[in-house]
Order: C-alpha cells, then structure tokens, then sequence
C-alpha cells in the first residue's frame, strides 16, 4: 500500500479527486454568492445610516431631555380634566371590546370556508383566503382613515377598523387551528348521523375552543394598543385626546395619560390570563 505524499501530487491527482470527492473543496459559485451577500449586506447597512440621517439624533439630544422633562415634571394637576381622561380611556376600551368582539364572530364564521376540511370546493375556498388576504393586509390605521372619511370623526370609525382588521387576522389563525383539529372526534360524531350543525359543535368545536378564546383574547389586548392609535386619526377615543394635549404642548398630561393607558393594558392583561387559566387551564414547560 503507497501513500502519497504533497511533493509527489501533481495537477491530475488533484483533478481526480476533484472528481471524485467535489464537496471536499467546496463550490466556488457558492462560496462567490456568500461572500457577495455579506458585501451586498454590509453596503446597504452603509447606506442606511447615510440615508435616514442617523447624525440628526445626536443634534436634536437637546430638545429631546427638554422634552424629557416636561413630560416628568406635572404642573397644574387640578386643572387637567380626569372626567375627559377616563371618559376617553373608557371610550378606547369599549372600542376595542366591541372592534374584537365583531372580529371574532365573524372570523369564526369566515375560518369555516378558509379551512381545507371543512371547506373541499377549492374556488371557493382560496377566494375566501384572498378576501381575507386583503383585510389583514391594511393596517388598522389606514382602515381608520378609510371609515373616519366615511362615517366622520368618531368611535364608530375606530370599531368598525378594528373589526375588519380583527376579522382577517383572526379568521386566518381560526382557519389554521381547524385545519389542525384531530379527525378521529369529527368522524365519531359524523358516524351517529349528526347534521353539519351538531358535526360543528359537538366535533369541531370542542378542540379548537381554547385555541378560539386565547386568540381573541389576545387580540383584544392587541386592539386596546391600536384602538388609542386609531384616536390619533380621528377615532375617537382617547387618542383624540393624546394628539390635543401634545398639539397643545402639554406634555405633562400626555405623560399621564399614558401612563395610564399602561396600567389599563396592563389589567386587561392580567385579567387576560385569568380566562385562559379558566378555560384552558395550567400548561406545564
């Protein structure tokens, strides 16, 4: 048995093993297309910074610590209207209540026809997803506009946004957990001769319910965070009342105001888990 050595190898014992093991040195064209996705990277990042002005917040530092300070020191706390505060802060959560409520009974209905078991006729089915494609695919914030422009200024704008935006979003995370829903339960119901009603609710229903009620939860935590946006616009709520204070340069205010928007956020979530605990109860890691 030889064994080569490197001053004996020459060009063709090199081409050979090329040949034979062509992983062993790799591939030039990936190793090129690496290198040019890293350079690609590298001058986009480069270009970035130059484009959006990164050096602006370093010059704008002081007026940022003067707005800073306004926003902790509270001046005039007698004067500042709690009755609207809290009128607006409860205003903003019976919009979100109401935005995700509609969403979610109407998600559930949609989530029927977007699922692949429940829903064989293949037109039908993809046409709903594109519907639901669209819905999801605006951004609460323009659906505000959109009703604000045509129902006016107010919180019937800020439900009716949350409830599209809400119902797409919704209906394709529904659609999904039916989808994933164990068949073995549906074919049982369906084989004591059930209607599609009961094969729904007795086999349909029973998995995919917990899934139901910590996506709308969430999602009613999620459109208590966009329904004070969605104020900014013109929704009402107590985002109207943000945008006036801020416009007034009262920033003190707007520093309370969110603050207590925080603790209200914060409660729903607590009570948030409270339900699911209730309903889906203690999962272990």
């Amino acid at each position: 048995m030889s064994t080569l050595t490197f001053a004996t190898i020459n060009e063709a014992d090199v081409s050979a093993a090329r040949k034979r093991y062509p992983q062993a040195f790799g591939n030039p064209l990936v190793r090129a297309l690496k290198i040019g996705s890293w350079v690609f990277i590298a001058v986009y990042l480069a270009w970035s910074l130059h484009v959006f002005e990164i050096g602006k917040l370093l010059n704008a530092s002081d007026r940022a610590w003067q707005l800073v300070s306004r926003m902790v020191v509270w001046q005039d706390m007698a004067t500042w209207q709690y009755a609207n505060i809290y009128r607006g802060i409860a205003q903003t959560i019976a919009m979100a209540f109401l935005g995700t409520l509609l969403g979610t009974i109407f998600a559930l209905m949609w989530a029927f026809f977007a699922a692949r078991n429940t829903m064989p006729v293949g037109i039908i089915r993809h046409a709903v997803r594109r519907l639901l494609d669209i819905f999801r695919g605006i951004d609460a914030v323009v659906w505000g506009l959109v009703f604000v422009r045509a129902v006016g200024l107010g919180p019937l704008a800020g439900v009716l946004a949350i409830w599209i935006s809400d119902m797409g979003n919704l209906a394709k995370l529904y659609s999904e957990a039916i989808e994933n829903i164990d068949r073995k339960q549906v074919e049982g119901v369906r084989a004591t001769g059930a209607d599609t009603g009961r094969i729904i609710r007795y086999g349909y229903l029973p998995q995919i319910l917990p899934v139901f009620i910590s996506l709308s939860l969430y999602s009613f935590e999620s459109s208590t965070r966009s329904a004070t946006i969605l104020g900014l616009v013109g929704a009402g709520g107590i985002g109207m009342i943000i945008i006036e204070r801020f416009r007034a340069g009262l920033f003190d205010q707007v520093a309370f105001v969110v603050l207590n928007v925080l603790v209200v956020i914060a409660i729903i979530d607590w009570g948030s888990g409270l339900i699911r605990k209730r309903f889906i109860g203690e999962r272990g890691h």
